[in-house]
């Protein structure tokens, strides 16, 4: 793991970004290769630290090879209440207005896109599956061409705890969950699930609940992901 890590980047982020008392630690690492932006906004981490407890570009899937297209920019803020990865090849961008905030044991997998103009909030271990995206922002102002009513450019996406994420699946603004909430591939997600209960499937495009009394063995396979996913 420890000859993956890209260290050159990851001192620079560490002391650029977080006091000395937290930076000494190396809490945050980035593997591999990736190109960091603009960095004008602020990391806010648990009062304890520990060397690598986020990792950006961790190698925990099953893909390896790596694109070298990994990108962070941080002009907002970012907020970890625990450990929290991001698979390799990821694109996080925090606009200066935000706050993107990741949950104890939450993730985002490999070529997973964070965009957020304004509010993500992940529960803990809400882990979000590969190619999947984020994106709390239409980027551009849309509007009713017979009323003249303007939309919100933006509004806020909010994950549950215990949510299981497959691959390619889209969180758009509006997007929520409750806890124990599995969402299946290619699901487009654009309004608020959470009253639809725990312990449940929902996808399509777009989501529909697909089944009731279902979740992931979270209790089961806790001791595996500490393994693998917490380096101290």
């Amino acid at each position: 793991m420890y000859l993956k890590v890209n260290w050159l980047k990851s001192l620079y982020f560490n002391f650029k970004m977080l006091p000395w008392s937290k930076a000494r630690h190396l809490p945050v690492l980035f593997y591999g290769r990736v190109s960091l932006g603009n960095l004008s906004g602020s990391v806010h981490l648990p009062e304890v630290v520990k060397m690598g407890m986020i990792g950006f570009g961790q190698p925990y899937e099953l893909v390896t090879n790596s694109r070298g297209v990994a990108e962070l920019h941080l002009e907002g803020q970012i907020t970890f209440r625990g450990y929290a990865q991001f698979g390799i090849d990821y694109f996080v961008h925090v606009g200066s207005e935000a706050h993107f905030e990741m949950g104890h044991m939450s993730s985002v997998a490999s070529l997973g896109k964070v965009i957020c103009h304004q509010s993500i909030t992940l529960g803990d271990y809400a882990r979000i599956g590969s190619e999947a995206q984020l994106i709390d922002t239409n980027a551009h102002q849309m509007m009713d061409t017979q009323t003249g009513e303007r939309f919100p450019v933006c509004g806020p996406i909010q994950l549950g705890s215990y949510n299981y994420i497959s691959n390619r699946v889209t969180l758009l603004q509006g997007a929520k969950t409750g806890d124990y909430c599995t969402i299946a591939s290619n699901t487009l997600c654009t309004k608020d699930y959470s009253d639809w209960g725990k312990n449940i499937l929902i996808g399509g495009v777009p989501a529909q609940k697909l089944k009731e009394h279902i979740s992931r063995d979270w209790e089961g396979e806790q001791e595996l992901m500490e393994r693998y996913l917490i380096l101290y």
